[in-house]
């Protein structure tokens, strides 16, 4: 989840906001559809595997919009919608825009959802469950995914934009209290950070790191330099995987890779850096079994940020406009 991954909250909202989240999650259940919709995870499976086996890549791009969506105001499907005419969405937020993908695959992954039980599942969910499959299916763990979220029926551009979803720019402290913010802590913040082991990155984002930092290993920043240009505005979106050595699998390869500094962005590297994480990036370098433990554990979390549960919001008949 590329922290592409703002104003301060008020400790008081932020306090309603741990609150809030706390009380919609606990009406999050891992059966919520077993009558309603009893073939639901097995459909969601079937198409993520057929997507993935397309373009590896798409699993860190499904993972990565689960992870969007979650920050910007909850679990709510909102980054799924496409602009109306009554709001501008976050398709087109900085963190977002042209980054963020696999919306056709939702697409498709809702039609076959709705095939087998109409009106029923939420878009919301369909991205949590496709998140875990995506995982497992390039090799990271499995878990039991909680559900009975409803979709919202607006997005928010400056919600996108306020800076709830950490920049590659980010220092650690910025990593640490975006996440505790979502009520994630410092150990989640650094077990998510390792949805790096998959993906890419655009050459935009970490054009700074690989010119301009010194904790950098110097052939590693060579090899990089080969495919994103100094000069602003050339190469923008040449992409780079995010982990150079096992990019399609999902294992603990990204932490090894910070240890000898060869993190791609600013904000992988500073887990690593004479900091408070070093000593979860050792342990998870060395423990992929433990780091597996603890990425399960911190997407259950992460899915419980916020939820619409209940008659709020609603059951979107297509993820990408309100009903």
């Amino acid at each position: 989840m590329a922290f592409s991954f703002s104003s301060l909250m008020v400790t008081l909202a932020l306090g309603f906001l741990v609150v809030f989240t706390g009380k919609s999650s606990a009406q999050l259940s891992t059966n919520f559809y077993s009558k309603t919709c009893p073939k639901l995870l097995n459909t969601v499976k079937s198409a993520v595997q057929s997507a993935v086996s397309k373009e590896r890549r798409m699993g860190a791009s499904l993972l990565r919009l689960h992870f969007h969506d979650c920050f910007v105001n909850g679990c709510d499907g909102s980054i799924l919608l496409d602009d109306t005419s009554s709001f501008t969405g976050e398709k087109t937020s900085g963190p977002n825009s042209n980054s963020a993908r696999g919306f056709e695959v939702v697409d498709d992954i809702k039609s076959k959802v709705e095939k087998v039980c109409p009106g029923v599942v939420s878009c919301a969910d369909i991205l949590a469950i496709a998140a875990r499959h995506s995982v497992a299916i390039l090799g990271g763990p499995s878990w039991n995914v909680k559900l009975g979220r409803r979709d919202s029926k607006t997005a928010s551009l400056a919600a996108a934009n306020s800076g709830v979803i950490p920049p590659p720019t980010s220092t650690l402290s910025n990593l640490i209290n975006r996440f505790q913010a979502k009520g994630l802590s410092a150990k989640d913040m650094v077990a998510l950070s390792g949805a790096h082991t998959i993906g890419q990155a655009r050459c935009v984002a970490f054009r700074n790191r690989i010119y301009n930092e010194s904790n950098i290993e110097s052939s590693f920043a060579k090899n990089r330099r080969g495919n994103c240009p100094r000069a602003t505005g050339s190469g923008d979106n040449n992409l780079a995987p995010l982990d150079f050595q096992s990019p399609n699998k999902f294992d603990n390869q990204y932490y090894k890779h910070l240890l000898n500094q060869k993190g791609l962005l600013h904000s992988d590297q500073i887990l690593f850096n004479g900091g408070s994480t070093d000593s979860l990036v050792s342990t998870y370098a060395s423990n992929s079994k433990t780091f597996n433990s603890d990425f399960a554990a911190a997407m259950i979390k992460m899915g419980d940020i916020s939820p619409l549960t209940g008659s709020s919001g609603e059951i979107r008949k297509n993820c990408r406009r309100p009903n």
